[in-house]
């Protein structure tokens, strides 16, 4: 019996190629948020979001596996991603298994139910183990500028398609699970349709404050400022997954006090960091800012690269509680929580004084729609740049001896 199980298995992966194959030759489908909320509050249907999942996410991991191929083989070849591939094969596979299975059968929509949790915690450590895996990969080669920048292209695109699968699952198992959210029980699976923007302020603050307290002693205070153009004087509040913006906001706080205590670390007085939510007519915008002596113009963009960290990575499991400083992940996967609905996050620095975050999203619903990686030939040319001259002049280093330079006549 083991054997024909042994059997049955090989033959299902050796079939893996072709189901990606297959589904990667159809776009991903994006939803926007008023469709996930009215799905899931006024026409929640377990049947139909079997139906839409079991075909939505095959073609969702197929797209991305297409990528994964396209890494170079020094960095396909490591033990870390190795493994987030085996994770994604073998999650795929037990998506497929539903396709022929009948949605009118209420063991099946548990079943899938059940598979769906397994497949989110399977995952849970994708975006470490592959930080790891590019670890992996840095110390054993050599840097070239055009293999990082498809690196940082693949990565973007395969945290954002990550995320977009775990809202899927998450939408599916929360709402159809049997039992409501008992620490939001207003919320429509991961979706507050009244999101206290200030409230996510207060608890990401209070969290990373503590955090720091472990770490440096001492903490800054907030200053939190709330605006509307629609209602004066109430807090700002919002269509959108409170758990999103925790982790944007706690990211940018941490990075925030950080820097504001390392740069007044001779002062017995800290300068508080400020925030700003700001409502309009087609955005939602949150301003941190913070007095911690700001960053060069020309270190700006490394802060939003996978290949570069200002801290000594940490190992996998080294911590038992998130640390201050890691991977060098959080801002640029942040920027992704952000430009997933449509948005986006950017920094603003003054170097010898402080930095501002912008964290821009979409006020309406209706706008706020996933924005997913699509596997084509327009993917693929972005994995086949090469190296090419520079249509700018580069800045010699050594200044030019005017003494030496003859004017032709």
């Amino acid at each position: 019996m083991k054997f024909v199980r042994f059997i049955m298995k090989n033959a299902a992966l050796a079939s893996v190629p072709k189901h990606i194959e297959h589904f990667s030759k159809f776009s991903p489908s994006p939803l926007s948020m008023k469709q996930f909320l009215d799905f899931g509050s006024i026409n929640a249907c377990e049947k139909t979001s079997f139906v839409f999942l079991r075909q939505e996410l095959p073609v969702r991991l197929s797209n991305i596996m297409k990528e994964i191929n396209l890494l170079p083989d020094r960095l396909l070849t490591t033990p870390s991603v190795q493994m987030v591939q085996s994770w994604y094969i073998q999650s795929l596979m037990e998506i497929l298994d539903f396709l022929d299975k009948n949605p009118d059968d209420y063991k099946v929509l548990g079943e899938f139910v059940d598979a769906l949790v397994t497949i989110r915690n399977r995952h849970n450590d994708v975006v470490p183990t592959m930080a790891q895996g590019i670890i992996e990969y840095k110390e054993a080669f050599a840097q070239d500028l055009v293999t990082n920048q498809n690196i940082q292209y693949f990565l973007d695109r395969f945290y954002l398609s990550r995320i977009s699968i775990r809202m899927l699952i998450n939408q599916h198992t929360l709402i159809f699970d049997g039992s409501a959210n008992p620490v939001h029980p207003n919320t429509i699976g991961s979706i507050d349709p009244h999101c206290q923007v200030g409230d996510v302020v207060q608890d990401a603050f209070h969290s990373a404050k503590m955090l720091c307290d472990q770490y440096y002693l001492r903490s800054p205070d907030l200053i939190l400022q709330e605006m509307s153009n629609k209602k004066k004087n109430l807090p700002v509040s919002m269509v959108y997954v409170p758990s999103h913006l925790y982790h944007m906001l706690f990211e940018l706080f941490k990075n925030a006090m950080r820097a504001t205590i390392e740069t007044h670390e001779n002062s017995n007085n800290l300068p508080p960091i400020q925030v700003m939510v700001s409502l309009g007519g087609e955005d939602m915008s949150i301003k941190v800012s913070d007095k911690g002596g700001g960053v060069p113009f020309r270190r700006i963009e490394n802060l939003f690269s996978y290949m570069y960290s200002t801290a000594p990575a940490p190992q996998i499991g080294e911590y038992t509680r998130p640390p201050l400083a890691g991977f060098g992940y959080g801002l640029p996967i942040s920027r992704l929580y952000a430009k997933y609905f449509q948005g986006d996050l950017q920094l603003y620095s003054m170097e010898g004084h402080g930095t501002d975050a912008v964290i821009y999203l979409k006020a309406l619903s209706t706008d706020s729609i996933e924005r997913l990686p699509v596997y084509n030939t327009t993917a693929l040319k972005n994995y086949k740049v090469s190296q090419e001259a520079d249509d700018w002049c580069i800045p010699s280093k050594e200044p030019l001896d005017l003494r030496n330079y003859k004017v032709a006549k």
